[in-house]
């Protein structure tokens, strides 16, 4: 069911989906955008919820986003790889037709308008088709590359609904992305694990003598708030790096990138200030530490 405008209408699943932007780590489609750049990046994030609730199993109960892919929800319940491919096959249906599920058919007028290809969309889909395959990383090189499907898509896609994109600035995109779906990875340690997922590379755990069931504890041992501390640095360092990105532009979509960027250092900062100890819990920063970073990245300071 969808609205007068074609978004999804209040209450449904696809409503529903769309409602979780509020607790996000940061504002999907804030309201100093013009109104179409925030239809289109809703439109996006839409589909990436959707995608990622599928991926962790948490979509809403009673079936109803599996009968609209076509999967009866008695299979859906326990083959998360066939919802995937399922609604793989209605993403093609963007592009070609008409697609089944409301979040993709809301989906179809931004593809068109911006002229957005299926490739970001299928590395969405493929990292959570690896994520139901692939629980451990050996090496943060091999991170980097679960990376480039679960992360970077989402900053080409913003790119390109606002029509942006540069190969330097995909470059740019590229290492926020990255940087930020590390540091997210980093709070959501004991969560990650509870889903049987541990997304510290095995070489760094080796290093620091960190064992898997240090990781279950209810608080963080020297050993596991150093590895911590170590990948934080590496996510502040590819923050860093794409920290030019948000200079290269003008306009609204500099704050809204000036967000982003200062959305993941505030995160590393609030890592930090719990010595690194984020098994408890995911540290959050608190509103102040972000603003004061948005403000230190929009002078050129971050």
């Amino acid at each position: 069911m969808t609205g007068s405008s074609g978004a999804p209408a209040a209450g449904s699943p696809a409503g529903a989906t769309l409602d979780k932007a509020a607790d996000e780590n940061f504002p999907v489609a804030p309201f100093f955008l013009p109104r179409d750049w925030r239809d289109d990046l809703m439109a996006v994030y839409g589909f990436a919820r959707l995608v990622d609730d599928i991926g962790d199993g948490d979509l809403a109960p009673g079936g109803a986003d599996a009968r609209l892919l076509g999967v009866s929800p008695e299979r859906a319940d326990g083959d998360r790889l066939a919802l995937l491919d399922a609604f793989e096959a209605d993403l093609h249906r963007v592009f070609d037709s008409t697609p089944r599920h409301p979040l993709l058919r809301a989906l179809q007028p931004t593809v068109h308008r911006r002229g957005l290809t299926p490739e970001p969309f299928l590395g969405l889909i493929e990292a959570n088709r690896q994520d139901q395959l692939v629980t451990r990383y050996e090496t943060y090189d091999d991170l980097l590359a679960y990376c480039e499907f679960s992360a970077n898509p989402v900053g080409r896609l913003v790119l390109a609904i606002t029509g942006t994109a540069t190969p330097e600035r995909i470059r740019r995109s590229d290492a926020v992305c990255t940087g930020l779906q590390i540091v997210e990875h980093l709070q959501d340690v004991a969560e990650d694990l509870r889903q049987g997922r541990i997304y510290l590379p095995a070489e760094d755990m080796k290093q620091f003598h960190v064992q898997e069931s240090d990781l279950a504890a209810p608080t963080a041992g020297a050993s596991v708030r150093a590895l911590v501390a170590f990948e934080a640095e590496r996510a502040l360092g590819l923050l860093n790096e794409g920290t030019p990105l948000v200079g290269s532009v003008h306009g609204r979509l500099k704050l809204l990138l000036a967000g982003f960027v200062a959305g993941g250092k505030a995160a590393v900062t609030a890592i930090a200030a719990v010595s690194y100890d984020v098994l408890p819990g995911p540290p959050k920063p608190t509103k102040l530490r972000l603003l004061r970073e948005v403000g230190a990245t929009l002078r050129g300071e971050g």
